[in-house]
């Protein structure tokens, strides 16, 4: 059974999904808190949603790096999103500010 199927992901979810895999400072625990994923549950969605030559690439990016894992990452390091990505405020999103 696909993970697709079997997690019930619609096209929407299954492009975030993707998006936050690919995403260097969001951790695989980040996928599994919003869409129920675990590691190797992400790794076969990849697998099964991407090019041979793509996921390998992907699977070269992500495999021992840090920041894809929560328990390898630095202790000030504690959210799933960079600080100078804009906020969302109701419908209007509010210029960078550094």
């Amino acid at each position: 059974m696909s993970i697709t199927k079997k997690f019930d992901l619609d096209e929407r979810q299954r492009d975030r999904v993707i998006a936050m895999a690919w995403e260097d400072r969001t951790p695989f625990e980040a996928i599994e808190y919003q869409f129920g994923l675990a590691e190797k549950d992400v790794i076969k969605f990849m697998q099964e949603e991407m090019h041979p030559r793509n996921w390998r690439k992907w699977r070269a990016r992500v495999q021992g790096r840090k920041t894809k894992h929560a328990k390898l990452r630095d202790n000030e390091v504690s959210r799933f999103k960079s600080n100078a990505q804009r906020q969302i405020t109701g419908n209007r999103i509010s210029k960078k500010k550094y």
